[in-house]
Formats: C-alpha cells, sequence, structure tokens
C-alpha cells in the first residue's frame, strides 16, 4: 500500500514515521530545505528522531520529496498542512486548499483522501471534496475521511499509538478504510457518526483548554490583588479528587492549536448566527496576558521601562520544544520594546528567533522576565544576572522571585 502524506511539519512528519513501519509512505512538503533535511537523516522537530527518519530511509519505506511527479498511484492520501489565523484572526486556509489541489492532480487511480489538518465543520465535506471532485471528473472513485490530528510535540507519553484517534468517512466505506489504515500503527481508533463531529470535537478539545487558561490567568491578577500565592491556592483546590481540574497560569497560550482552534470555531458559529462571548473573551484574556505582565513589571522597576535592560528567557511556545508559532513572548517583547525597554532574549532551543541569536546568562539586566522554562536551563544564572526575576512559569522556587 502507497501513502502519500502532504505536509511534513510535526504532525505530518511524525505520522510519516509511524506509517512507514509497516506501509510505503511518500512525505510531501514544499519546503525544499525540510526535504534536503529528511533525505539525509535529520530531524528537525521534537518527538522525531533522527535515528527513526535513517531507519524509515534505509528500510525503503519512506520517502520525502518536494516532487509532486512522485505523488501518483497512492493508494491513500493523507492531508497534514497548517491552519493558522490570517491578520485578522480569522481561518486562512490557503495551505489547506493549496494541499487539496496537489492531491487532486496526483490522482491515478481509486483511493481514500484523508484529512488530518485541523479546521471547522464541514471542511472535508465543503471544501476539499469538491476541490478534488472538480479535477478528477468522476475519473476514479474517491473516498473520504476526517481524523484530526492530536500531536503534542515534545510528549513522549502520548504518541501515535496510544492516543485515542477519532476516525470518519463521508460514507461507510471510507470509515472502514480509514480505520484499516490506522490501525496498522494506532491502538485506539474511535469512530464517529460524521467527519462533522470529528471536526467540531478537535475545536472543542482546545477551546476547553484556551478557556481553562484563560481563567486561570484572569485568577492569577485577582490573587495578586489580594497578596495571595495563586500556586498556592491551586495547590490546595488540586486536592479535591472529583470535580477540578488543574491548569497553570503563563504569559498566555502559543503553537499550532491553542491559539488558533477556538477561532475557528468563533468563526464558523458567527457564520451560522451563534455568538460566542465565552470563547472571545478567553482568547482576549490570554491574548492580554503579555500586557499584564510587562505591567507588573514596570511596577516593579519604579513605575518605568524606559532605558531598562530586560531579559526575555523562553521564546518558544512551550518547554523543550523549539517551535516558536504563536508565542506570546513575542508580543512580550514588542511591547516592552515599544515602552522604551532595552529587550535581549534567551532560548538555547530555539538559537535563532526573527532574525536575532539567543542571548547568554551572563551580564547584568534590571529584569529577567522567565516566560519559559526549558529542563536544560541553568535556574542559578538566571538569578546571578539580575535583582528583579519575573517568572511567569511558577516553577523557580525561590523567594527572591516575583510570580503572577
Amino acid at each position: 500500500m502507497k501513502i502519500v502524506i502532504i505536509g511534513q511539519g510535526y504532525v505530518g512528519l511524525s505520522l510519516a514515521i509511524n506509517a512507514a513501519r509497516v506501509s510505503k509512505v511518500i512525505g510531501f512538503d514544499l519546503d525544499s530545505e525540510k526535504i534536503k533535511s529528511l533525505k539525509a537523516g535529520i530531524s528537525y522537530i521534537e518527538g522525531v528522531g533522527s535515528e527513526e527518519i535513517s531507519s524509515s530511509l534505509d528500510s525503503g519505506n519512506y520517502l520525502p520529496t518536494d516532487n509532486t511527479g512522485d505523488l501518483s498511484e497512492a493508494d491513500i492520501y493523507v492531508i497534514a498542512v497548517p491552519t493558522p489565523l490570517n491578520q485578522f484572526r480569522e481561518p486562512d486556509l490557503a495551505f489547506l486548499e493549496s494541499a487539496s489541489q496537489v492531491v487532486a492532480s496526483s490522482i491515478s487511480k481509486d483511493c481514500l483522501v484523508i484529512n488530518e489538518s485541523t479546521s471547522f465543520p464541514g471542511t472535508l465535506r465543503d471544501l476539499i471534496k469538491p476541490v478534488i471532485e472538480s479535477e478528477i471528473q468522476g475519473r476514479f472513485k474517491v473516498k473520504y475521511a476526517s481524523s484530526p490530528e492530536r500531536v503534542d510535540p515534545g510528549n513522549s507519553h502520548w504518541t501515535h499509538s496510544n492516543t485515542a484517534r477519532l476516525i470518519s468517512g463521508i460514507d461507510a466505506e471510507a470509515t472502514e478504510l480509514a480505520r484499516e489504515f490506522y490501525g496498522t500503527f494506532c491502538e485506539n481508533l474511535h469512530a464517529v457518526p460524521s467527519p462533522e463531529v470529528a471536526e467540531l470535537a478537535k475545536l472543542f478539545e482546545n477551546t476547553f483548554r484556551q478557556v481553562n487558561i484563560a481563567l486561570v490567568n484572569e485568577f492569577a491578577k485577582i490573587s495578586n490583588g489580594l497578596s495571595i500565592s495563586v500556586s498556592e491556592v491551586l495547590e490546595a483546590a488540586n486536592t479535591k479528587p472529583f470535580g477540578f481540574m488543574k491548569f497553570t497560569p503563563g504569559l498566555g497560550v502559543g503553537g499550532h492549536c491553542i491559539p488558533v482552534d477556538p477561532s475557528y470555531l468563533s468563526y464558523i458559529s458567527r457564520k451560522s448566527g451563534i455568538d460566542t462571548e465565552f470563547i472571545d473573551l478567553a482568547n482576549k484574556v490570554n491574548l492580554e496576558m503579555p500586557g499584564y505582565v510587562s505591567s507588573r513589571v514596570k511596577s516593579l522597576l519604579s513605575g518605568t521601562l524606559v532605558g531598562k535592560k530586560i531579559l526575555i528567557v523562553g521564546v518558544a511556545y512551550k518547554s523543550d520544544i523549539a517551535d516558536t508559532r504563536e508565542s506570546p513572548s513575542a508580543e512580550l517583547l514588542k511591547i516592552l520594546q515599544n515602552s522604551g525597554a532595552d529587550v535581549y532574549w534567551h532560548d538555547d532551543v530555539v538559537g535563532e528567533w526573527s532574525g536575532s541569536l539567543s542571548t547568554p546568562l551572563v551580564g547584568d539586566f534590571d529584569a529577567v522576565i522567565v516566560a519559559i522554562l526549558h529542563s536544560s536551563v541553568d535556574v542559578n544564572a538566571i538569578l546571578n544576572i539580575s535583582p528583579l526575576v519575573f517568572d511567569c512559569t511558577g516553577k523557580i522556587e525561590s523567594t527572591v522571585v516575583h510570580r503572577l
């Protein structure tokens, strides 16, 4: 069986390497530099080791390519491309539409098309299928299914193998074909009644996280206003064995899911004439956290940031990965600079970001803001370079550190 996976990022590459254990997999990406690295057996994402890529290449089961000529005669096409937001924080489906066109022009026999890219309900049925059907003009029998990705970059415990996977085809045959494919490397498959159920479930999963993170971020502001430690309150609440799930405050939310998926949900809801005040408020609260942190640090620096030398530690969106997509550190840096501060950043996991290099943990700073704390970071070095350390992570144990 020949599998083509469109997109070789965090989702597509990990899917390709897992599927290549049992099938022939073509990993397609327009980024020639990514393909060059993959052909050399070099990984560029956390969660997929270079040795895994080399092993897949050596077995002959994995071919990375940027050549659309390699994509014909596939039994299954899987779309795993980014679905970001545009400048108005509305869905941008350009990558998805482009991927659908690539699939459409590559189909040369009956096959199954699966969408793993996150989008609003109806994307498979009303966008992907029409694009493909318009191209093939009934020459081939194509089945369609949805199985939204559930990849957590850097998480070694929950993987493709043991994370429950939602599947649903537009018809029963497509569902069964998807079940046969994913069943070769996934232990837990859960068929749902329609692709729309699967698509909406994915949006709600991350909207749930967005809303609860916003709640705990707002609660951190309340606790600070009452001069009570938010971490101590959360630890106390977490002793309840039912009806409570602990979330922790932070600088905001980042990555390819939590800052994005709720906006897809609110977008399609508005299209249906349904207001999403709760979701929109959660987005607003989290987007405002960099401004709140900046104001706290300004207050601790006697009311001004002008001319202050400030270091941001951590520009990735989560610890121990190099992914900076939607990182709230970017907004924090901009706010600090616009307030007159001289801003630097440190993140040896990322290394290079926005045209500059990571600053070493040496020297003297008026303030250090810990946005993300990688496990490799020397906390003592942070404490030694500034009299003011503001920890957004709650992970630094020191009586001299200020927290959310």
